[in-house]
């Protein structure tokens, strides 16, 4: 026997709706992902921030020479 057009098969709108459950599947999974990724960045960044603000204090005040200011700044900023 024949087989009718509309039986079985997923035909073009299904593969349509396929494509699309996947970009939204995508999307779900990505959004969430890019977020994390950008709040983690601004509290390396705030880290960093405070962390060079307590040296230049330091250094400041005259807590450490010259040679210990720079070898220190080199530190923070390979370890950012």
């Amino acid at each position: 026997m024949g087989g009718s057009t509309m039986g079985g098969g997923w035909g073009l709108l299904g593969g349509a709706m396929g494509l699309w459950g996947l970009l939204w599947m995508g999307l779900l999974v990505a959004l969430p992902l890019y977020l994390v990724w950008r709040v983690w960045g601004r509290r390396d960044d705030e880290r960093g921030e405070r962390s060079m603000a307590v040296l230049r204090e330091r250094y400041a005040r005259g807590d450490l020479s010259d040679e210990e200011f720079e070898r220190r700044r080199e530190q923070l900023e390979r370890s950012l």
